[in-house]
């Protein structure tokens, strides 16, 4: 079983930075590919990015590259996600999750979620 833990989200102005992180927690957690995935208000959940077990391959979606970056400290288990020059349409509840096998997903596992609010 693996349990992730989201932290670092909060009230933000627009063209601030917000790193999020997720602790996880797991028998061989640090083998798991990992992802971040969000939802806005009154949005369907979205990826938003993800890692390979052991950090060399990263994935975004389009829109958001260049202003989001994963990482992943495995000595500790942890994925990070940076935002800069947040927007106020990046408000939502961001979503760490976990997959054994698959850096593209679907993912098996999925944290509670922390909230981001950016205001304008």
């Amino acid at each position: 079983q693996v349990r992730l833990e989201e932290s670092g989200g909060g009230l933000v102005q627009a063209g601030d930075s917000l790193r999020l992180s997720c602790a996880a927690s797991g028998r061989a957690v640090s083998t798991y590919a990992m992802a971040w995935y969000r939802q806005g208000p009154g949005k369907e959940r979205e990826f938003v990015a993800s890692i390979s077990w052991n950090g060399l391959a990263t994935y975004y979606t389009q829109s958001l590259k260049g202003r989001f970056t994963i990482s992943r400290d495995s000595a500790t288990s942890t994925v990070y996600l940076q935002m800069n020059s947040l927007k106020p349409e990046d408000t939502g509840v961001y979503f760490c999750a976990a997959d054994q096998h698959r850096v593209g997903g679907p993912f098996d596992y999925w944290g509670q979620g922390t909230q981001v609010t950016v205001s304008s």
